[in-house]
């Protein structure tokens, strides 16, 4: 056996990798500034990245994948346990064995002709008590790079490791060998055979044949979501597909939020909010975008951390207007994927200025025709930026002990029945509003537009164990001496009669957090109604804006018809969960439609 690592169990397993996947070469990371310029330099040399003009876009690089490889798989996306019952009917499984078995098929000489990556890296602070480590295998230098921005990778790692931490063991191949001396593609990968598979029980996420985003880049959602959902569950805590922002008023009095957004719902927009500048001394601040590890303290209140190291967000849409943070953040030592790519070394996408560049090659690399309605950037594409680099990021986003939450917001995409803003009656009713919340799918996202489609938590895709037991899990913490944050659902996405969005949503959604924060406080007022606490409109700090009282009042206006089915829609989805649905779903859905009808 060969020497890798001073730990016994971490060199066995790499030693059984090599003699499976029998790569060149093997390297061990160590996140040094050198090794990542080091890689870069050869990846431009391949042809993957293409460097950009150092003046506009210091140290940044772009890259087009393989139009097969432009977003998560998730038909092929499994989640692997002994007994079928624990992955539920929201999530593809697979015997661990048979898949183990169908994988080591494929991984057989995958590696041959590529350098073998060991990649030691942690998610959340190194050394904090919600820290977990992982080392993933690849024979990609294009993942060595992106987890370098968006992981901590560090020789520590292995030292942690050698004093006994658990850690997961992620295996990623490109599933494309270079035999007999053949020229590599710009982007490798296999374009028929991808395979993402967890095997929660054991800590082992397997990565076949995609080199695209959450596919390979296997800190992100596989570990940071999948893997320690399940941990999470065993272990009594929370890991959420959940932003947190910090809010501050103007005597300096700060609180932190958690939210959760499905796709298309602005999420990082959120997280990185400035306040309209008539709301003088209130402040946002950004501790993560995307993920949220969420851990009781001694004192019973909830402590996050944002186990990410950088964002990794989509591109389309943001520009100065919508988000200047992310703009911001993502201007030095970024890497961009699928964007349009100037000859003199600029990025563009749809939306980040309202016309494109006279001469731009397309995500294909192909050069645009400017006559031609087809898309410059892919809806997906990509920036991968230091969390440090955003402007607004928050002082404590850092902190070991993580930050205390005082509120869980939840929110979909409805352009009619859901209003502006609702505050649950209780912890329960919280935990049943954010089970049942939906969006309306986009295009971009899903293929077809304006169908209602249900992601309780916005975890639909990430949740590594049966979401029945997911909703017993939230449901259990009610039933604790804890001191419980209120929860909240939001609609920005409400439309009048001709189909325009009525709330102007981004800096604005500041006055909606503003009496969050004053109902937390107890110096706001709210209206009992018959599905929640909801604001009047003189409820809300509207300052010189022109937003008039009927149209707050249409955007929070409930109808009686839409609830009721709403409701009955609630119950049909239940039942896809084989009636393991916690029965104090049944409870709140009865006692709502009998408020609904006697209204």
């Amino acid at each position: 056996m060969k020497h890798f690592v001073d730990n016994h169990n971490l060199n066995e397993y790499i030693n059984d990798v090599v003699e499976i996947v029998n790569p060149d070469q093997v390297v061990i990371c160590d996140g040094s500034e050198s090794e990542y310029k080091n890689l870069c330099t050869k990846l431009v040399n391949s042809g993957t990245f293409i460097a950009l003009d150092k003046d506009k876009w210091p140290n940044c690089y772009a890259c087009n994948s393989d139009p097969s490889d432009v977003a998560r798989v998730e038909d092929r996306t499994f989640i692997c346990t002994t007994n079928k019952d624990d992955v539920g009917p929201t999530n593809n499984w697979e015997d661990p064995a048979k898949m183990k078995h169908q994988l080591s098929a494929l991984l057989k000489d995958s590696m041959t002709g590529r350098t073998m990556y060991i990649i030691p890296f942690c998610m959340g602070p190194i050394g904090s008590s919600f820290s977990k480590y992982g080392i993933q295998i690849t024979d990609s230098p294009y993942v060595v790079v992106n987890m370098h921005i968006t992981t901590r990778v560090h020789p520590t790692v292995l030292k942690k490791i050698n004093e006994g931490y658990e850690f997961v063991k992620c295996l990623h191949s490109l599933g494309a060998p270079l035999l007999d001396k053949q020229v590599d593609k710009k982007w490798p990968c296999n374009p028929t055979v991808k395979y993402i598979c967890h095997f929660p029980e054991t800590n082992e996420i397997i990565s076949y044949g995609s080199g695209y985003g959450g596919n390979a880049l296997l800190g992100k959602k596989c570990f940071g979501l999948r893997i320690s959902s399940y941990m999470a569950y065993k272990q009594g805590w929370l890991s959420e597909h959940m932003l947190i922002m910090g809010i501050e008023n103007p005597q300096g009095e700060k609180k932190y939020f958690a939210a959760a957004f499905p796709s298309a719902c602005g999420k990082t927009n959120f997280s990185m909010l400035i306040p309209p500048k008539e709301l003088d001394g209130w402040k946002i601040t950004t501790v993560g975008d995307d993920i949220a590890w969420i851990k009781l303290g001694s004192d019973g209140v909830f402590y996050a951390v944002n186990p990410e190291n950088g964002f990794f967000g989509v591109a389309p849409g943001t520009n100065e207007s919508t988000n200047p943070n992310a703009i911001a953040t993502l201007s030095a030592n970024t890497i961009f994927t699928n964007v349009g790519v100037t000859p003199d070394g600029d990025v563009w996408w749809e939306g980040l200025t309202k016309q494109p560049p006279s001469i731009v090659y397309n995500w294909k690399g192909e050069l645009h025709d400017t006559n031609s309605d087809q898309k410059i950037a892919h809806p997906n594409a990509r920036f991968s930026s230091p969390a440090i680099q955003c402007p607004s990021i928050d002082p404590n986003w850092e902190s070991f002990e993580g930050v205390p939450i005082s509120a869980f917001i939840f929110g979909g995409r409805r352009s009619a029945s859901i209003p502006l803003i609702l505050e649950s009656f209780n912890w329960n009713h919280g935990v049943y509003n954010a089970a049942t919340m939906a969006s309306e799918t986009t295009a971009a996202a899903f293929g077809e537009q304006g169908v209602v489609r249900r992601d309780p938590f916005a975890m639909l895709p990430f949740c590594g164990y049966n979401m029945a037991n997911y909703f017993k899990h939230w449901i259990g913490f009610g039933e604790r001496k804890i001191k419980l944050p209120k929860i909240y659902n939001v609609n920005w996405f409400r439309k009048d009669s001709a189909g325009k969005f009525i709330w102007p949503g981004f800096s604005e959604n500041m006055r909606i957090l503003k009496w969050i924060f004053q109902r937390i406080n107890g110096k706001a007022n709210a209206l009992n109604t018959s599905i929640g606490y909801m604001p009047s409109y003189e409820d809300i700090d509207w300052g010189t804006t022109n937003f008039n009282k009927d149209d707050f009042n249409s955007i929070m206006s409930i109808n009686k018809d839409e609830w009721l089915n709403e409701l009955n829609l609630h119950l049909e989805l239940f039942k896809k969960y084989n009636n393991q649905i916690p029965d104090e779903f049944y409870d709140i859905n009865f006692n709502l439609q009998k408020s609904m009808k006697a209204d």
